[in-house]
């Protein structure tokens, strides 16, 4: 008798992610970006999507609350055919908070159906170089490979907003 492994949800054996860009920017305007509203609301999220921040609180500890919109027409078709909600409120904090240095930004997931909710965490670093900025990001796996799929290409399709803004090396 043979068995299936189980299904990779109770743990996190995928690996972290890690995603490095060299920004032709100060730290500061990179740093802003993470940490203000409306350096947040500039960039976040997918292409075809869009942020309002309802509450963010730059300091370790400081809440961060912000609705997740599609507000492209493919996207919003998308997200119908999947069955999923066209705005979707995120909750979540920083935790590790050194100015201009790194952060760490932990979300809730409490919107994946038949999964209890559980924290996201992306570390980010903010290094010198030059006259230009190293920005070191590690997404941490969800509980499930698709969402970190999920995670990882979301993520990737934003950066090309800073992509598109700053010269990138």
């Amino acid at each position: 008798m043979t068995s299936s492994p189980p299904p990779e949800t109770s743990a996190r054996p995928q690996a972290i992610v890690v995603i490095e860009r060299t920004y032709s920017a100060p730290i500061e305007d990179l740093w802003a970006l993470w940490t203000t509203k409306e350096g947040f609301e500039s960039w976040w999220g997918p292409v075809g999507f869009r942020v309002e921040v309802q509450t963010l609180e730059a300091r370790e500890g400081g809440v961060l609350a912000y609705a997740m919109i599609a507000d492209s027409p493919q996207m919003i078709a998308a997200m119908k055919s999947m069955g999923q909600p066209t705005s979707t409120s995120i909750k979540g904090s920083y935790g590790e908070f050194v100015p201009n240095q790194r952060l760490r930004l932990v979300q809730v997931i409490d919107f994946v159906a038949g999964t209890e909710p559980y924290d996201s965490v992306i570390d980010v670093q903010f290094l010198k170089v030059g006259d230009k900025t190293r920005m070191v990001i590690a997404l941490q796996p969800h509980l499930d490979p698709h969402w970190t799929k999920m995670s990882i290409d979301g993520f990737t399709s934003q950066l090309t907003k800073l992509d598109a803004r700053f010269a990138q090396d």
